[in-house]
């Protein structure tokens, strides 16, 4: 599947960086380069880009993408997180602009064998840098009660998050927990029907 993204406010998020022709620009979550591609054309030849993101699939079509930009663009495969380091190792102290575009790329909902989206039925997986070890499977089936609850409490800030947590572990007990299906099915239930979005 070709990685494809369209970005959100893209003329207005670019505007915002009132990039210079020979600023210094960072993209935190490079994705399909859409952000990147716009400033890239914006900048001199002493102009400088670099690109972060850890998804491997993303890092191949922005390193495509932005060949016409040459030794202008730099793509490290990384979390944003680590942003201060890479920067550093590339001898980099300042720079004019960031761009964090967060959140899952429609490519990674669609892509059926990453487990984002509950709208195929697949093997739970959601990671997105698929060098880590950790996925969505092993985080269900492993995590204690405690641990799920705090999850979906402080990350998915469901008022439903304890009852969640409860159906995981009593469903789990009896059945691991495989599939985005498998999830959506108890998670469903977990939640009292007149709360539940449908469609």
């Amino acid at each position: 599947m070709k990685f494809e993204h369209v970005s959100v406010l893209l003329d207005e998020t670019v505007s915002g960086l009132c990039v210079k022709e020979d600023g210094t620009y960072v993209d935190g979550t490079l994705g399909g380069s859409g952000h990147a591609y716009k400033v890239c054309s914006q900048l001199g030849e002493h102009g400088r880009f670099v690109g972060i993101d850890q998804d491997e699939a993303a890092i191949e079509a922005a390193t495509e993408r932005l060949k016409p930009f040459g030794d202008r663009v730099t793509i490290v495969r990384s979390n944003y997180e680590n942003m201060k380091s890479v920067l550093e190792e590339l001898g980099i102290q300042s720079v004019d602009g960031i761009v964090l575009d967060l959140g899952v790329s429609s490519y990674q909902l669609d892509t059926v064998e990453r487990g984002f989206s509950y709208k195929y039925d697949t093997e739970l997986d959601m990671r997105m840098d698929r060098r880590q070890s950790l996925t969505a499977k092993e985080i269900v089936n492993t995590y204690s009660e405690k641990e799920l609850f705090r999850i979906f409490r402080d990350y998915g800030e469901d008022q439903f998050s304890q009852n969640i947590a409860k159906h995981i572990v009593r469903n789990r007990q009896e059945k691991e927990i495989v599939t985005t299906f498998e999830l959506n099915e108890i998670i469903k239930a977990a939640i009292p029907a007149k709360f539940r979005v449908n469609g």
